[in-house]
């Protein structure tokens, strides 16, 4: 149990860390680096463009997904967070030290972007291994539980981030923030990844990897295997996650300048809901997971998305209302169904492809659900909201989330038969082979 325990707390605390590093930036994107590296006449074409880098994060993601992914199926899962939590890190804070359009013109957008697309990288190879992580430490029987380790992170990553901004923005002046403030939630990154790195360096490798390697039943080709016999799988995986992604990248980014424009709240007031939801979200996700290794997960799953796609067409009236009951009420109960999705999708993930085969196909299929989902989502839902009407961004979150439902109804449920198998196999291997 100690070492379950330790596994977790790892895959919690390390991916935290890293979505703190990937939320800051898409709260920065829609409060601050709109002035500051994308200046211009049209308050809109600013955001705009800010978004578009946002997107760049979630497009370099099946990068990190491809090549990570590989390394966590034929090197190992441990070696690969380490790598990834450093690569992420470097890349936050170097946004930080970062001089803005003001200083060196388009060089800094430029910069901007490829430092963004580095922590993409980052994030994508990170999350297909710290799910094993601690998935595969835990009983395979009580997986959603266990899973949901490494799905804490983004809500709790995105609490410190806006918690951080929260601050700023209510001890800082606008022009104090513009000007330094912005840059103090980037620089604190060298802190918080330190402090990952201490914790997965004192990790060994997860039993089912070591059993995979003591039976020799590692690939040598995952990527090419994944797409050669488990393609259901893979299409399963990816439409499972748009709904959630989408709903997502509307609940923790978009709302924060949709409320500020349309419903005339400041910049406080927002992200305090936001931070009200996503603290939420640290009892509910692992709950959520728990649930589904009572009940079906596929069905949890389907009652969330289905309740997503359902109550957007009450958070968008409710963000431009101007009364913070209203927008409190609709990002926290937006955020309480994104948790009822996402507590039992790393486990419904990972349950999609064999042991042999898990680290590769999870990060692909999570990796490229986000270049289509939470990748497009700030940007599509600008444009539609800007020229249609918030209607149209609202159907395009529900369309999102039938496509989920199709990828729920795509998926096998969960044969846990398969890690106790390569258990017993293992002890096996070692008793041919000798000590």
């Amino acid at each position: 149990m100690a070492a379950r325990g330790k596994a977790f707390m790892a895959s919690l605390s390390g991916t935290s860390l890293e979505y703190y590093d990937f939320a800051v930036y898409g709260t920065a994107s829609a409060l601050v680096f709109p002035q500051l590296f994308f200046p211009g006449n049209d308050p809109l074409t600013g955001l705009l463009l800010a978004f578009t880098t946002f997107a760049v994060g979630y497009v370099s993601r099946p990068v990190g997904g491809f090549v990570f992914g590989r390394l966590g199926d034929t090197l190992g899962r441990k070696r690969v967070l380490v790598t990834t939590l450093l690569l992420i890190g470097a890349a936050t804070v170097l946004i930080g030290l970062l001089p803005t359009y003001a200083t060196i013109g388009v060089t800094a957008p430029i910069a901007l972007v490829l430092l963004r697309f580095a922590q993409g990288v980052g994030v994508g190879g990170e999350w297909g291994s710290a799910v094993l992580l601690s998935g595969e430490f835990g009983d395979p029987r009580r997986r959603g539980f266990w899973s949901s380790a490494a799905q804490i992170g983004p809500p709790a990553g995105n609490l410190l981030a806006n918690g951080v901004f929260a601050v700023l923005a209510a001890a800082l002046t606008t022009d104090q923030l513009l000007s330094w403030g912005w840059r103090v939630a980037f620089l604190l990154s060298a802190l918080l990844v330190a402090f990952g790195l201490w914790i997965r360096l004192t990790l060994e490798d997860t039993p089912v990897f070591r059993a995979l390697q003591e039976t020799g039943s590692t690939s040598a080709t995952p990527i090419r295997e994944v797409l050669r016999t488990q393609p259901r799988g893979l299409v399963a995986a990816i439409l499972s996650r748009l709904g959630p992604d989408v709903a997502y990248s509307l609940l923790t980014v978009f709302v924060l300048s949709y409320a500020t424009r349309s419903g005339g709240f400041g910049r406080a007031e927002v992200l305090s809901a936001v931070l009200v939801g996503s603290a939420l979200q640290l009892g509910l996700v692992p709950a959520f997971g728990a649930l589904s290794d009572r009940w079906n997960r596929r069905l949890v799953s389907l009652v969330a998305v289905v309740g997503i796609g359902v109550w957007v067409f009450v958070l968008f009236p409710a963000a431009a209302s101007g009364s913070f009951g209203l927008l409190l009420l609709g990002v926290v109960v937006g955020l309480a169904l994104h948790a009822m999705a996402y507590g039992p999708q790393a486990a419904f993930i990972t349950e999609q492809f064999s042991p042999r085969l898990r680290s590769t196909g999870s990060s692909l299929g999570y990796t490229v659900a986000g270049v289509l989902g939470g990748a497009l989502a700030p940007l599509l839902l600008t444009s539609l909201q800007a020229d249609l009407g918030w209607a149209a961004a609202a159907v395009y979150v529900a369309v999102a989330c039938v496509l989920s439902a199709v990828g729920l109804a795509l998926g096998r449920d969960h044969d846990p038969r398969e890690d106790e198998e390569l258990a017993a196999a293992a002890p096996a291997a070692r008793t041919q082979t000798g000590p």
